[in-house]
């Protein structure tokens, strides 16, 4: 934190040192450059009064025509301070006089000496002039000597002047000058900087750096758990408002956080006093939280539990083939599964598994809830109620059954009152064993037929669950047509079964996954008229669809919700409880019924399961 701080006094001093700096540096150059014009233009103004003070005092000593004079007073004026040199020109450029060495380039046509008063109009050649040459260190003026009346006697009145009067004044030590005010006044500004900066360190370091560092400490101290500490608020400036605001936020903070508590207590009592088991796990089916219910049914401890592996434990989801959290995790559908536990004293306890998801604001996956309901009491009600509705289809299928059996047994008897008469007939030396032995074979395949069909009716009758298989379901609705074949043709009712392709396999109790089919056939049966037909067909890719369809009377939109509940039914005599069973195995398989009904047209049961494919991330996670 020192050397935070320590950095920010860095920072802030650098800051404030470049920025006063800066300023000073860019008034002293507007100043340096003012001063300078200001003394240049002075230096003019001297130049220019000189050189006409020296034209004055020349034109009188021509008027005399003492050039000896002249030549005197040239020498005179050249001696003075500042002062380089002094020519004069006659009127066709040619040096008469001078006070010191000519160079001769300076007074040629082209030289700025010339062009200074020749480039300008008639008007103003007859003006004074001012140019700086030699980079500048050399200040020469031009004064014209003007053809007055009283030349007149020497001169041409035609000529507009005599000649011209040329003094170099040195700029240089003008410019000398200058510069070492500068200085000067860089050397005095710079000092007045760094004890400006200094004061203003001193200033920030004492009433906002330890002010706001001892603000940082209490916010540190907050931020870690400690609610009660306060920042002062001592003064009426921004630091003093800015402490009164953080108290404000400190009090908010601290009265949320413990309605947050409160909630959360409340929340986790409300949580463990269910008897379902919740558990709550990342993407990687890792435990986050979990209630006592759940705890209860792992005999581990929270500690254990909490970021284990959820297929890890020694009761979970992941113990069953078909883990549910993993198959939302690659469908995103919401999963039902029913699973057998054993609970510690060794008893079996059947549980129905959900899986939902929870989404934050983008609608991504952030973590799943899994649900875990002790069903056993009511998986022992559904099985009495299944007992007594598959009762209720065998008396159904016993007529169908009883037709099937008679046309076999009429064949066997016939076969067998055939060897009889050919037994009588062997008496009176007739016997024909070809017949004899035709009537055998007919005989025998009539019984092996009858005793398929009443093993497969026993199968049907004896109603052995498990816990759940590999169904191919070609198989299964080719074993529900034959067990119904009966009972349509009793109804004169069709059944086309659609080609059905190899490898349409699903996870369910064989028996069960047979009652629902020969259940949801016989209600497309007995809804049709005579004539009609029904057809099944299956697909598959992710799920498969099993789509019975009939030509029947069709249901009414408003029993279309009632069709699932217990003990309603549409006919005389129904028990109400087919649909109702069977919706809750194919639940418990993962899947779902759908039903589309017009009323007079027909229905459409659809059942949908999910598809078993080989996977093996599946095999090593269960």
């Amino acid at each position: 934190m020192k050397l935070r701080f320590a950095s920010m006094t860095v920072g802030l001093t650098l800051g404030i040192t470049a920025a006063v700096v800066l300023s000073c540096a860019v008034a002293t150059y507007f100043y340096s450059v003012h001063h300078f014009n200001s003394v240049l233009q002075l230096a003019r103004t001297n130049a220019l009064s000189e050189s006409e003070l020296i034209q004055t005092a020349l034109e009188h000593a021509m008027l005399t025509n003492d050039r000896q004079l002249v030549g005197q007073m040239m020498d005179g004026f050249g001696r003075q301070a500042r002062v380089r040199k002094i020519v004069l020109l006659d009127r066709n450029g040619i040096p008469r006089y001078w006070s010191a060495p000519l160079n001769e380039e300076d007074f040629q046509m082209s030289s700025p000496t010339c062009q200074a008063c020749h480039r300008n109009p008639a008007d103003k050649k007859i003006s004074s002039h001012e140019i700086e040459i030699r980079g500048g260190s050399n200040l020469r003026t031009m004064v014209p000597i003007r053809n007055t009346a009283a030349c007149h006697r020497c001169h041409s009145p035609a000529q507009t002047i005599n000649g011209v009067l040329v003094l170099d004044y040195d700029v240089g030590a003008v410019r000398a000058d200058v510069s070492r005010d500068l200085r000067w006044m860089v050397a005095g500004t710079g000092a007045l900087t760094f004890v400006m900066v200094g004061a203003i360190f001193v200033v920030i370091r004492l009433s906002f750096l330890r002010r706001l560092q001892r603000l940082e400490t209490i916010a540190r101290q907050v931020s870690q758990g400690d609610l009660e500490r306060r920042a002062p608020v001592d003064g009426s400036d921004t630091l003093a408002w800015l402490g009164r605001e953080f108290n404000m936020m400190a009090d908010s903070v601290a009265g949320l956080v413990g309605e947050v508590s409160a909630q959360r207590e409340r929340l986790e009592t409300v949580i463990n006093s269910i008897d379902d088991g919740i558990v709550v796990l990342n993407p990687e089916r890792r435990i986050i939280a979990a209630n006592d219910a759940f705890l209860q049914r792992t005999g581990s401890a929270r500690e254990q539990v909490l970021g284990c592996l959820c297929y890890k434990l020694r009761t979970s989801s992941c113990a069953m083939a078909d883990c549910p959290t993993l198959a939302y995790l690659k469908s995103g559908k919401h999963q039902v599964r029913i699973c057998e536990r054993r609970r510690q004293d060794g008893s079996v306890a059947w549980e129905e598994i959900h899986v939902s998801p929870i989404l934050d604001a983008h609608g991504r996956l952030t973590h799943v809830v899994e649900v875990w309901r002790d069903i056993s009491e009511r998986r022992a009600a559904e099985a009495k109620l299944a007992e007594s509705h598959r009762h209720a289809s065998l008396g159904v299928l016993a007529s169908g059954f009883s037709h099937e059996l008679n046309t076999p047994l009429g064949t066997v008897l016939t076969c067998v009152e055939g060897i009889l008469r050919e037994a009588h007939a062997e008496q009176n030396g007739q016997l024909d064993s070809t017949r004899i032995s035709e009537n055998a074979s007919i005989a025998r395949e009539q019984l092996l037929r009858c005793r398929g069909i009443t093993q497969q009716f026993l199968r049907l009758s004896r109603g052995q669950r498990h816990g759940g298989t590999v169904v191919d379901m070609r198989e299964a609705i080719e074993s529900a047509q034959r067990l119904v074949d009966p009972t349509a043709r009793a109804h004169a009712v069709r059944i086309e079964v659609a080609p059905l392709s190899d490898g349409l396999q699903v996870r369910a109790d064989e028996a069960e996954l047979q009652d629902l089919l020969i259940n949801l056939l016989i209600n497309a049966i007995q809804a049709s008229g005579p004539g009609s037909r029904v057809t099944v067909e299956a697909t598959g890719n992710s799920d498969v669809h099993v789509r019975i369809c009939d030509e029947g009377c069709g249901i009414a939109q408003e029993n279309l919700h009632k069709i699932f509940e217990p003990f309603f039914s549409m006919r005389q005599g129904g028990t109400g409880l087919g649909l109702f069973l069977s919706l809750n195995a194919v639940r418990s398989w993962g899947g779902d019924i759908h039903v589309n009904s017009t009323p007079g047209k027909g229905s459409m049961f659809e059942v949908v399961l999910p598809a078993i494919h080989p996977d093996p991330e599946q095999e090593v996670g269960s």
